[in-house]
């Protein structure tokens, strides 16, 4: 038996090593057909290291971020002809160069409220993202009283070749940094939430998690988070061998996952594999964090987690969010809301069986330590939205009608559509004519013939926006008032 043991070891052992060489192999071959790397794939600018952030005040990272977006302009400024397209982002003279623009949503920022702060608020964005993401939500919470510091994480907001340098600790010194300056806004009596996008999500529940044990750092007393990157598909982990070919002369362009015209003047489109691989190590940090506080039973003092995830992601692992962090919870007021596949869609006849039971799958049977609330269509032939909620403790749901129609022509979320109202001018299916920053990526449908566009056609099939935001953004209002008084 222990021969028959090692030789299905070795077995095992063989066809890993023949599944990583045959990825080496295609990102090879990969590499020589994609584009050339363009000046914005090429630029690193010169971020600050996170011993730099941790020794730094407010003041002294927007500096430093002010000589970071020098080295961008100078770039731009400087692009050879070829590169001065009207798509292109980096284009001085291109309607979608970000500084363009009344506010360069690229840059860290802070809003204050209307007379004395009744709290504070961190927003943390996504990956290849920009505190762009965030921006309904600052506005939100200043409208409620909060101040508001939505810093930039080193890497983002400037160019591609950004997140080839950038590592996980720079981004979690600077969720520190944003925490110290809220909470001296607003004063240390004062409550504070931490709000996280995708990756940011996973920023800020690592943080509250290192709040719990360090008195030194302002402790959170909610925690809000869109689409939070808890885990992540298996690829994730087999990332850094997909950039080996790297290495060898001729073929840098393996270290990019995607090599994509930059249209998107506050998200990048092209991404580099050693983006992928510090966002793989920092969940896995997290993943640890969390399970050392439920032995050690510091994740009893977690506050409440106000957490929005479609049930469909293609960006990271759904179930993840309730399996490594929802099911670690104390029964504390925290909240799971699922957003499920749309029944009376249009095209609901062609729904796989895993997306039909998608929501489903990601909730353990009740009674659980938290509230859950499904959001769906009433029924196949019914778009009105309802809510089923089971509340904490319980065993039975209650259904909830909220007022709107699941659109027929949406078959369901994305990872990047739950922070995005539908009528924000880059991503709305509703875009405000007002609210404008060149394109409508939000309204874009791609109809015609196979060649003509340079980029691939799940650019037009994702959905960018939340039909649902009005809804999930009076559940925010509420946990602000609740925490205010």
């Amino acid at each position: 038996m222990v021969r028959g043991m090692a030789r299905l070891a070795r077995l095992a052992g063989a066809v890993v090593l023949l599944v990583l060489a045959a990825i080496v192999v295609v990102r090879a071959v990969q590499a020589v057909l994609d584009p050339d790397l363009a000046p914005w794939h090429r630029l690193a600018p010169s971020e600050a290291s996170a011993e730099e952030i941790a020794a730094m005040d407010w003041a002294g990272w927007l500096a430093r971020e002010d000589a970071v977006f020098a080295e961008v302009r100078a770039m731009s400024e400087g692009l050879a002809p070829e590169y001065r397209t009207p798509e292109n982002r980096y284009n001085p003279e291109s309607p979608l160069y970000p500084p363009g623009f009344a506010v360069d949503w690229n840059r860290s920022f802070t809003l204050e409220p209307e007379g004395a702060p009744r709290g504070a608020v961190v927003l943390a964005h996504g990956l290849t993202d920009a505190p762009f993401s965030l921006r309904h939500l600052a506005e939100l919470y200043r409208d409620h009283g909060f101040v508001v510091v939505a810093p930039r994480m080193p890497g983002h907001g400037t160019t591609p070749g950004g997140l080839e340098a950038a590592v996980w600790p720079e981004w979690m010194a600077t969720v520190r940094l944003a925490a110290r300056e809220a909470a001296a806004r607003a004063g240390a009596e004062a409550p504070l939430h931490v709000v996280g996008y995708s990756n940011g999500g996973a920023l800020v529940t690592k943080y509250t998690l290192e709040a719990l044990r360090d008195p030194d750092l302002p402790r959170p007393d909610r925690v809000v988070l869109f689409s939070p990157m808890i885990g992540l598909t298996r690829f994730a982990a087999f990332a850094g061998v997909a950039g080996l070919p790297a290495v060898l002369p001729g073929f840098v362009r393996a270290a990019w996952l995607d090599l994509i015209p930059e249209f998107n003047p506050f998200k990048y489109n092209s991404f580099p594999v050693q983006a992928a691989v510090q966002s793989h190590r920092l969940t896995r940090a997290l993943q640890g964090d969390l399970e050392t506080a439920r032995r050690d039973g510091t994740i009893a003092g977690m506050p409440p987690v106000l957490a929005f995830q479609s049930a469909i992601d293609a960006t990271v692992v759904a179930a993840a969010v309730e399996r490594e962090l929802f099911q670690r919870l104390p029964e504390n007021g925290s909240e799971l809301v699922l957003v499920d596949v749309n029944r009376a869609a249009v095209l609901a006849p062609l729904f796989s069986a895993s997306a039909s039971v998608a929501a489903a799958s990601l909730l353990p049977e009740p009674p659980r330590n938290w509230r859950s609330s499904v959001i769906a269509a009433a029924g196949p032939g019914d778009p009105q939205a309802v809510a089923e909620i089971v509340e904490a403790g319980a065993t039975e749901a209650a259904r909830e009608p909220l007022g709107v129609e699941y659109p027929r022509d949406i078959f369901s979320l994305s990872h990047v559509a739950l922070p995005f109202p539908p009528d924000d001018g880059l991503y709305g299916f509703a875009p405000d004519p007002a609210d404008d920053f060149g394109i409508r990526i939000g309204v874009l449908a791609g109809r015609g013939e196979a060649g003509v566009v340079s980029v691939g056609p799940a650019t037009f099939q994702r959905l960018y926006a939340n039909p649902f935001y009005e809804q999930m953004e009076a559940r925010i209002a509420a946990a602000i008032e609740a925490d205010a008084r």
